[in-house]
C-alpha cells in the first residue's frame, strides 16, 4: 500500500500513519482535510516516508535510538498559523496529531505521551492556553515534554514571557504561518530542547543502576557539596540521605586512622582533573573506621572545568573483620532500602541474654526491651557507646558496684563534662560570679521586661579618620613605639596613647605586613588600611576593656605565639592568616556587656541568637558583613572561591572558641588530644617518632584544636602580661563589670556577678579566683606546648602580687602609698 499524505482531523485527534488505524475515525466520520500544497508559502510538500527512521544520540559513552519525533498541535481552529505547523510536521516527518479542544488535548496527550506539544495562546476566547499548560504539566509523564506557546505579533513592546514560564512552558513562538520558519522552528525545537529531554529521560536509568549498584557512590559538586549518595552508601556508612545532601565533605567526621597528608594528597590529584585511586579509611555515623578501596574521578562538565565528582568505594572485607551481626545490618539494610527508604534500621539481632536483668518484675521487663531498643540504634555518639557498655556491665555487678556504677552515668549524663564543679557558693563567691556571669547564659526574667541596647551605633567607616597612606608614612613617633612590637612585654598603652586610641590600625598594618598577608591575600595595601579602619571604628571607645586596645593586644600575643617553633610546625599559611584576622575581629562592636546580660535583658541580639553564643556569633557575623559590603575594605575580594570559604570557616571558628562556656572544653580536648600523645612520644624517643609527632602537630583535626587555644590564649593573656600591663587591664575589666552590675541594678535585671559592686568587690580575690579557675591550667597546656617560659615567669609574679594584696585585706588595684 502506498503512503498516504493525508493528516486525519477531528475534535479529538489527528492521526498520521502509513496505513489507516483501525482505531482511527473513517473520512465519512470526520472532517477529512487534505492538503495537497503550501497554501501558506506556495512550496510543494514531499509526502513523509512510510519507513520509521530511528535517531540515533550520543549521551555520553551511551548510544540511544529514538524515534521519530510525536508532535500534538492544538489550534481551536484551523488557520494559517496551524496548518504551517501541520505541513512542517510532514516536512520534517514527524508524528503529528491535532486536538481542537483541551479535554481532547489531554486525552490524547495521556495516550500517546508526545515529545512536543505546540499550544496557540492567540485566542483566549476559545480555551486557556496557561490552564491547559498546567493540567498537561500536572501528568507525571510530561517532566520531559517541551510545551512551545504560539503567541500574537507584539504590536507596541514586547511583553514578558514569565507568565508562560510559570504556567510550565518552555518557549514561545510569535506567529509566523510560513512553512519555513515553522519547520526551522521544528528542528531548533528537536535539536536543542527535545534532545536534551531525551537524554535526561535515559538518567533515569543510569541512576536505576546506581540505586542497585553494591558499591558505596556518591557525588559531589565542584565544591566538595555532597549531592548524592545510593542506598549502598547508606547501608554501609550507617547515614541517610537526608544527612549528607547539601553538606560539604569537610563537614561529614574523618578516620584518624588515615595518614595525616593523605587527604592533601587526594585533592591535589583530582583538584588536577586526575583519577584518585587507593585505601581510605572512612568513618561511619556510629564511628567505627571502615578500610575502603576508594575511586574517585572529576567529571569535566561546562568550559572544561571540573563540575562534579564521582567516588566509588567498596569496603575491604579481609581488613574489616565484622561479626555475623554486623553482616546481617548491612543486608537487613539494604532490603529495608530497597522496600521503603523510610524504615527504621533495625539490626538484625540482639543477644537479650547478654543484657541480664536484676529482677523480675514488670519494670525490669520494660527496661530489659528499652535496653534491647537502644542497642539495636544505629545512631551512637562515643559516649552512648560508653554509657551502654556500662549499662551492661552493672546488670550483671554486685550491689556496691552496681550503684557505684549509677553514680557514674549521672555524672556522664550531664552536659557540663568538661566544667569543674564548685563547692558552696560562701567558699568562693568571686569564682562562682566569674562562672555565672562568663560561663552561662543567665536568668530569664519572668516580668517580661526587655532591655534594648543603647542607640546602635552605625556600622561605618568616619570620615575623619586620618590613616597613612602605607606603612611607610606611620608618623616617627607611633613607629618608635611600636619598634618592640615582636617582643612579649611590648606596652600596648603606650601605642594607644600615641595613636589617640586607634592602635589596632597602626598595629595591624606592621603585624599583617610582617606576616605578607597582603600577598597571601592577593588585596593592595590600601585595601587592608581601609578594612583595618572599618574595624577599628565599630569597637566601642566608650568600652574601658572591650575596646580596639583589646583588640590590638590580642592580635599582639597572636602574632607572638605564631611565631612559636611548635605552632609553626602545626599551622599552614592560610592558618596563620585566619588566626591574625580572627584576632582583630573577634571583639568589634563589643557593647560592653557579658553574654548574661544580654540574655536576662532579651536584647536584640540574644534574640537574633537564641541566647547562644550571643555576642562571639554577632562578632564573626558582622565582621564579614563589614568586610564584603564595600570593595575599598574587601580584603577577600581577589580570593579563590574554595580557599575563601575556608578560610572563612577558619576565622569563624576560632572567634566562637572564645566563648567562655565551653572553655574546659576546649582545654581539656588539647590537653588530651595533643599534649598526651606529644608527651608519650617524647617519653619513647628516637627519630623514629619524627613522622609520628608531624601526625599528631598536622592533623586536621588538631590544627583545629591549636587554632582555639592559640587564640583563646591570646584573648585573656592579661594575667601573664608584665606586672603594669597587669594590673591596667585588671582595673579596665572590673571598671566594665562595676558599670554592668550598676545598669543591672539601675534596669530591675539580675545581677549575674554581684561581687562586681564598685563599692564592695576586692579586685585582688577576683584575679586570684580568674587565674585559679580559667588561667593556670590553660596555661601550662601552652607553655608545655608552645615553649612560653616568659609568660609562665610573668604569672607566677603576678598571682603573688595579687596575693599579697588579698593577705593584707586590700581591695584596690595597687596598695596604698607609703
Amino acid at each position: 500500500m502506498g503512503c498516504a499524505s493525508s493528516i486525519h482531523i477531528s475534535d479529538r485527534v489527528v492521526y498520521q500513519s502509513g496505513k489507516e488505524s483501525e482505531d482511527s475515525p473513517s473520512p465519512q466520520q470526520t472532517n477529512t482535510t487534505q492538503h495537497q500544497g503550501n497554501p501558506a508559502s506556495g512550496l510543494p510538500l514531499k509526502p513523509p516516508s512510510c519507513k520509521t527512521t530511528l535517531t540515533e544520540v550520543q549521551f555520553g559513552p551511551m548510544k540511544l535510538y529514538k524515534d521519530p519525533l510525536q508532535v500534538l498541535l492544538v489550534f481551536a481552529k484551523e488557520d494559517s498559523q496551524s496548518n504551517g505547523f501541520c505541513w512542517a510536521c510532514e516536512k520534517a516527518n514527524y508524528r503529528c496529531s491535532m486536538a481542537r479542544t483541551p479535554e481532547s488535548a489531554l486525552e490524547c496527550f495521556s495516550e500517546k505521551h508526545h515529545d512536543l506539544v505546540i499550544i496557540d495562546h492567540r485566542h483566549s476566547r476559545h480555551f486557556d492556553a496557561e490552564a491547559l499548560c498546567r493540567s498537561i504539566r500536572a501528568v507525571n509523564s510530561s517532566e520531559n515534554t517541551v510545551i512551545v506557546a504560539v503567541v500574537k505579533r507584539p504590536d507596541r513592546e514586547e511583553a514578558s514571557v514569565m507568565p508562560l514560564i510559570n504556567a510550565g512552558f518552555n518557549r514561545r513562538y510569535v506567529e509566523n504561518a510560513n512553512v519555513m520558519a515553522c519547520y526551522n522552528e521544528l528542528l531548533q525545537l528537536e535539536h536543542g530542547e527535545v534532545r536534551a529531554q531525551f537524554k535526561l529521560r535515559a538518567s533515569n536509568a543510569i541512576f536505576t543502576a546506581l540505586e542497585q549498584s553494591q558499591d558505596a557512590i556518591e557525588i559531589t559538586s565542584e565544591d566538595q557539596v555532597i549531592q548524592y549518595v545510593n542506598p549502598a552508601y547508606e547501608s554501609i556508612m550507617g547515614y541517610q540521605q537526608g544527612e549528607l545532601i547539601g553538606k560539604e565533605i569537610i563537614e561529614v567526621p574523618k578516620s584518624e586512622k588515615n595518614k595525616p597528608d593523605l587527604l592533601e594528597t587526594i585533592n591535589s590529584c583530582i583538584l588536577k582533573g586526575k583519577e584518585w585511586q587507593g585505601i581510605y579509611y572512612a568513618k561511619k555515623k556510629n564511628g567505627d573506621n571502615i578500610q575502603q578501596n576508594v575511586k574517585i574521578t572529576p567529571v569535566i562538565g561546562q568550559g572544561g572545568k571540573i563540575r562534579h565528582y564521582v567516588s566509588i568505594n567498596r569496603p575491604l572485607n579481609d581488613n574489616n573483620k565484622s561479626d555475623k551481626s554486623t553482616e546481617r545490618v548491612q543486608a537487613e539494610s539494604q532490603t529495608d532500602i530497597q522496600s521503603s527508604k523510610h524504615k527504621d534500621r533495625r539490626k538484625g539481632s540482639l543477644d537479650v541474654k547478654s543484657i541480664t536483668s536484676r529482677g523480675s518484675d514488670g519494670s525490669s521487663q520494660r527496661r530489659h526491651s528499652s535496653m534491647a531498643r537502644i542497642h539495636s540504634m544505629t545512631i551512637e555518639a562515643p559516649i552512648t557507646k560508653v554509657i551502654n557498655i556500662i549499662n551492661q556491665a552493672q546488670e550483671s555487678s554486685p550491689m556496691p558496684v552496681a550503684e557505684a556504677l549509677d553514680r557514674v552515668l549521672e555524672i556522664l549524663r550531664t552536659t557540663e563534662l568538661y566544667s569543674p564543679q564548685l563547692g558552696t557558693k560562701d567558699e568562693d563567691p568571686h569564682t562562682n560570679d566569674l562562672v555565672g556571669g562568663l560561663m552561662t547564659d543567665g536568668l530569664r526574667r519572668l516580668s517580661g521586661n526587655e532591655y534594648i541596647l543603647a542607640t546602635k551605633q552605625p556600622h561605618h567607616l568616619p570620615s575623619h579618620l586620618a590613616t597613612p597612606l602605607s606603612l611607610n608614612d606611620i608618623p616617627p613617633r607611633i613607629a618608635q613605639t611600636m619598634e618592640t612590637e615582636a617582643s612579649w612585654d611590648f606596652d600596648i598603652f603606650n601605642l594607644e596613647a600615641a595613636t589617640m586610641k586607634r592602635p589596632l590600625t597602626f598595629l595591624g598594618l606592621k603585624i599583617f605586613s610582617r606576616f605578607g598577608v597582603c600577598e597571601f591575600l592577593n588585596c593592595p595595601e590600601a585595601t587592608l588600611r581601609s578594612w583595618l579602619q572599618v574595624i577599628e571604628a565599630n569597637y566601642h571607645s566608650s568600652n574601658s576593656y572591650h575596646n580596639s586596645s583589646h583588640a590590638a593586644d590580642v592580635l599582639h600575643a597572636t602574632a607572638y605565639f605564631l611565631c612559636k617553633e611548635r605552632v609553626k610546625q602545626s599551622l599552614d599559611p592560610i592558618d596563620e592568616v585566619a588566626a591574625l584576622i580572627a584576632a582583630t575581629v573577634h571583639d568589634v562592636d563589643h557593647p560592653g556587656r557579658t553574654n548574661s546580660f544580654l540574655c536576662n535583658a532579651g536584647s536584640e541580639l540574644a534574640i537574633l541568637y537564641n541566647d547562644t553564643a550571643v555576642l562571639e556569633s554577632h562578632h564573626a557575623a558582622l565582621a564579614f558583613q563589614l568586610t564584603t559590603r564595600d570593595d575599598k575594605c574587601n580584603i577577600f575580594k581577589h580570593m579563590e572561591r574554595n580557599e575563601y570559604r575556608t578560610l572563612r570557616q577558619a576565622v569563624i571558628d576560632m572567634v566562637l572558641a572564645t566563648e567562655m562556656t565551653k572553655h574546659f572544653e576546649h582545654v581539656n580536648k588539647f590537653v588530651n588530644s595533643i599534649n598526651k600523645p606529644l608527651a608519650a612520644l617524647e617519653e619513647n624517643g628516637g627519630n623514629s617518632d619524627e613522622e609520628s609527632v608531624k601526625g599528631v602537630l598536622t592533623s586536621p583535626e588538631n590544627r583545629i584544636l591549636v587554632k582555639r587555644m592559640l587564640i583563646k590564649c591570646a584573648d585573656i593573656s592579661n594575667p601573664c602580661r608584665p606586672l603594669e600591663l597587669c594590673i591596667e587591664w585588671a582595673g579596665r575589666i572590673s571598671e566594665e563589670y562595676f558599670a554592668q552590675t550598676d545598669e543591672e541594678k539601675r534596669q530591675g535585671l539580675p545581677v549575674v556577678m554581684p561581687v562586681f559592686d564598685r563599692n564592695t568587690c576586692s579586685i585582688p580575690k577576683s584575679q586570684i579566683s580568674f587565674i585559679d579557675y580559667f588561667i593556670t591550667d590553660m596555661f601550662d597546656a601552652w607553655d608545655a606546648f608552645a615553649d612560653l617560659p616568659n609568660l609562665m615567669q610573668h604569672l607566677d609574679n603576678n598571682f603573688k602580687y595579687w596575693k599579697g594584696l588579698d593577705e593584707r585585706k586590700l581591695h584596690s588595684l595597687r596598695p596604698p602609698p607609703e
